[in-house]
């Protein structure tokens, strides 16, 4: 029966294996054999730097975290139901992530803030305390006990191995040392009842000299027959260790009739105690962060100011309002319906929000809030006439540093300036809302607020006072 096998971080010039990516949810249940390269590569950019070392904001520091709580749980899992789990060990990659904490000092326009970062690196995705520490070199061997399994593998692939890491926890047995000073740099490890294996080896360059060749119309690569060649080889030889392991894994499955309370030992009761305590805990965790995750999705809600148009568009406008201080409502009242009204002491307006994909906002939105505003007055509980505010998001699915041109036409500009309208592009009002979104500063909303009050055609709102947050070491705390 064919081996259903997974590669997660290596590449192989074969169709006998499924290939996906360290940011992939995949769980490792479904197959029988699993190679693993723990590496974070994809992730790092050296554009931004702490101490040396990249670092990655919010957003990707919380998505290589959940990858790597991910494998680390499903490569355990894997091992608890018989899988056997090849991890070539590469360098160690580093990398300061954002913990999620802030430090707070001054007030209103004086106010800092501090971004808690933490070093992490590749092997955290592992459920393994390998201790590990560079070093690189090619001169190993088998070790003289317990690596007899690993013999015909690596009579095969000695020459294309080379250690990148020693592995410093004595408490893994070793399986491959090297030839000088017998450092550890492989270790195999044996479930005692699933007959599931973590077999950790040297690292192997899977993009060797003579494996990748320019396509014939010179888009890209492809595998050469030396790298298929080499990929049926090691597919191979891991099916055979495979096979291997689990001829000296055979245990009896434990009978029904074994696991009745009168054969329980005194250990079992305490463990398994211990463990519906711990998942209890594991189960209120879990609820507290899908109530983070559903938080954190509101709180990003706000982005929408930069590319939503329609209703959703309305929505964050509103949201955004709100924090420079507005009371704000949608109106609705027969044929009449407006996008927003809103109001402070200095004022009351009605906004009309438009988004456009690829072009300025027209004198057409233009007309539709004038018809509103007459409406509006219309009412007999209204008596002054409103101020009216467009709302404009064009070119919303460019980013904001690469929209050159104006976001309100000519002619929409004029019009407005005639009948004292404000035009406000939403990536102004996001600035402004991503600014009193984490902070209480009353002076710079009244500012927003007088800006969109008296302002007429084409306006700006006041620039933020604050520098984004400085990173510092959580240890440095």
């Amino acid at each position: 029966m064919a081996k259903h096998i997974l590669t997660v971080g290596v590449d192989l010039a074969t169709d006998a294996v499924s290939e996906k990516d360290f940011d992939s949810r995949t769980s490792l249940l479904d197959w029988d054999i699993i190679l693993f390269r723990p590496s974070i590569q994809s992730w790092i950019s050296y554009r931004d730097q702490y101490k040396g070392k990249p670092s990655l904001d919010d957003q990707a520091s919380f998505k290589i975290k959940e990858a790597s709580e991910h494998w680390r749980r499903e490569i355990n899992q894997a091992f608890e139901s018989g899988k056997t789990i090849v991890l070539f060990l590469p360098a160690i990659e580093e990398v300061y992530i954002d913990t999620g904490e802030r430090q707070y000092s001054g007030t209103g326009r004086n106010r800092s803030t501090t971004q808690i970062v933490g070093l992490f690196n590749n092997y955290k995705c592992l459920p393994l305390d390998l201790n590990p520490v560079n070093a690189k070199g090619t001169l190993l061997k088998l070790a003289s006990k317990g690596a007899e399994v690993l013999a015909p593998y690596w009579s095969e692939f000695a020459a294309y191995s080379e250690y990148c890491v020693l592995i410093q926890n004595n408490e893994y047995p070793p399986t491959m040392l090297t030839r000088n000073g017998d450092k550890t740099v492989g270790t195999l490890l044996r479930h005692q009842k699933s007959g599931g294996s973590i077999v950790c080896l040297p690292d192997i360059d899977f993009y060797q000299d003579g494996f990748l060749e320019s396509k014939d119309d010179d888009e890209g690569t492809e595998w050469t027959a030396d790298a298929r060649k080499f990929a049926a080889r090691l597919v191979s030889s891991i099916v055979g260790l495979d096979a291997a392991l689990q001829a000296e894994g055979e245990s009896t499955p434990e009978p029904g009739w074994a696991v009745d309370p009168r054969f329980a030992l005194g250990l079992e009761l305490t463990l398994r105690s211990k463990l519906l305590e711990v998942e209890s805990e594991l189960e209120r965790v879990q609820r507290n962060k899908e109530d983070v995750l559903r938080q954190l999705s509101d709180a990003g809600s706000l982005r929408g100011l930069l590319y939503e148009k329609g209703k959703a568009l309305e929505r964050v406008v509103i949201a955004a309002l709100k924090l420079l201080g507005f009371d704000t409502k949608s109106f609705r009242e027969g044929a009449s319906e407006f996008d927003v009204v809103f109001e402070s002491t200095e004022g009351r307006l009605i906004g009309e929000a438009e988004g456009k994909d690829s072009k300025a906002i027209n004198v057409d939105k233009l007309r539709q809030l004038s018809m509103n505003l007459h409406e509006d007055l219309q009412r007999e509980e209204v008596t002054a006439p409103a101020k009216g505010v467009l709302f404009g998001n064009a070119y919303r699915l460019t980013a904001p540093e690469s929209r050159t041109e104006q976001a309100f036409t000519d002619k929409c500009i004029v019009a407005a300036k005639s009948n004292g309208t404000a035009l406000l592009a939403t990536s102004e009002l996001f600035y402004a809302a991503q600014y009193l979104s984490s902070r209480s500063d009353g002076e710079f909303a009244s500012a927003c607020r007088q800006a969109i009050l008296n302002g007429t055609g084409a306006i700006s709102l006041p620039k933020a006072p604050v520098e984004p947050p400085t990173p510092t070491e959580a240890t440095e705390r």
